[in-house]
């Protein structure tokens, strides 16, 4: 019986090395080298800095989305706390608010469980005051607003608009209807 060694596989490979002369080894290794070093860069290094650079940004946009979500959450928990109102006390206290803070320049109209407010030269601030109350106090919610800024008008021997900083910019009035969903009776 002979036994063979196990053929080495490598084999043909060494012995080519071998057949190079020393100047073609050492190309051969610096080449591969260079490749490794490419690899090492496109696959750890790269994408590791470009995270590090993107890092800030990322941070910072998401910590405002954190404090925009705990604000919701707050208005939330605000909003569950508050006593659940009737369906009339809903009505009275949007009448009642619309009334305190827009006077003449708005009507309001019930149907079902919807509320329109007709708007005529109504000041921004006061509106956004009245939603935020009609938000709270009242639990109905804005679902559809037709609103168009209207021309600044003064009638004769009345007071000049407030202004904002500037000399002469007027704050801004509304014209147009607010839909506001009332709540759910239970």
């Amino acid at each position: 019986m002979s036994t063979t060694p196990p053929r080495n596989p490598a084999a043909p490979l060494q012995a080519r090395w071998q057949a190079l002369a020393p100047r073609e080894q050492n190309l051969v290794l610096a080449a591969g080298g260079l490749v490794a070093l490419a690899l090492l860069w496109w696959v750890a290094l790269a994408p590791a800095l470009a995270t590090l650079r993107t890092a800030p940004a990322r941070h910072s946009a998401l910590d405002t989305q954190l404090q925009r979500m705990h604000s919701l959450q707050a208005e939330a928990q605000q909003l569950q706390a508050a006593p659940r109102s009737v369906p009339g006390d809903t009505v009275g206290a949007l009448r009642t608010a619309l009334t305190q803070r827009l006077g003449n320049a708005a009507q309001l109209n019930v149907v079902g469980d919807r509320a329109t407010v007709t708007l005529k030269g109504a000041p921004a601030d006061a509106l956004a005051q009245w939603l935020a109350q009609a938000r709270s106090n009242a639990r109905a919610t804005p679902v559809e607003a037709r609103l168009a800024r209207s021309a600044p008008t003064a009638a004769p021997n009345t007071p000049s608009p407030v202004t904002l900083g500037n000399a002469g910019a007027a704050l801004p009035r509304w014209d147009g209807t607010v839909v506001l969903a009332l709540p759910a009776s239970r």
